[in-house]
């Protein structure tokens, strides 16, 4: 058996598409709505060394208190900015999904393929009409 955990906004158009490619591969995830369960300090900074991410690039700007905070701030710490997320889950950029397979934050949202334990069972077009998965279930590689 597979896990698959998603730290999901079922409000996001990106964080939806990731969940429709992860069940498009015959998987049902784990869903966990980061704005009601965040992830702990600790997990949140073991989901970021395993993604190879500064806190700073895993910070969302649109629609929260990011401007409010300052935390624009080239000062702020990773520490500073860890706890800026601890208190205001929805500055935490998803959606960020966890296989045995790695650790990603999936913008844009076909980023997840590289991480599914299985492959694509069919073709695959995303909420805009993009197509990303072929019949086949072969990534479409935009040109």
């Amino acid at each position: 058996m597979h896990t698959v955990i998603i730290y999901h906004n079922p409000e996001c158009e990106t964080s939806r598409n990731t969940l429709a490619l992860i069940r498009n591969a015959g998987l049902e995830p784990h869903i966990i709505d980061y704005r009601v369960s965040p992830p702990s300090r600790t997990k949140l900074v073991e989901m970021l060394a395993q993604m190879e991410i500064s806190p700073r690039e895993l910070l969302r700007e649109k629609g929260t208190p990011y401007a409010e905070l300052g935390l624009n701030n080239p000062a702020l710490t990773a520490n500073a900015l860890v706890n800026a997320m601890m208190q205001h889950p929805i500055l935490i950029n998803r959606p960020i999904v966890v296989t045995a397979h790695g650790v990603k934050l999936c913008r844009p949202s076909e980023l997840v393929l590289e991480i599914l334990p299985t492959p694509q069972r069919g073709a695959f077009t995303k909420e805009d009409g993009e197509r990303v998965v072929d019949e086949a279930g072969n990534r479409i590689i935009a040109k």
